[in-house]
């Protein structure tokens, strides 16, 4: 599907981003609740793929084997 261009900092990073937020959509109430949704899913989804579409744009590659 999408090449890999997340080095493993780069993904764990992600991930604890992802979890925080997703603690914050359980914790916190109205429009900001529905942002860290987004947010947290986002983050999870990037790091468990390995691939950020971002990234790829700007030229970006954190993995070490390219």
């Amino acid at each position: 599907m999408f090449a890999k261009n997340m080095g493993q900092t780069d993904r764990i990073i992600r991930a604890v981003i992802g979890v925080v937020a997703m603690i914050l959509f359980f914790t916190l109430a109205g429009g900001l609740k529905w942002l860290a949704l987004i947010v947290g899913l986002l983050m999870l989804a990037t790091a468990a793929m390995g691939s950020c579409p971002p990234y790829r744009l700007l030229g970006i590659n954190t993995c070490k084997n390219r």
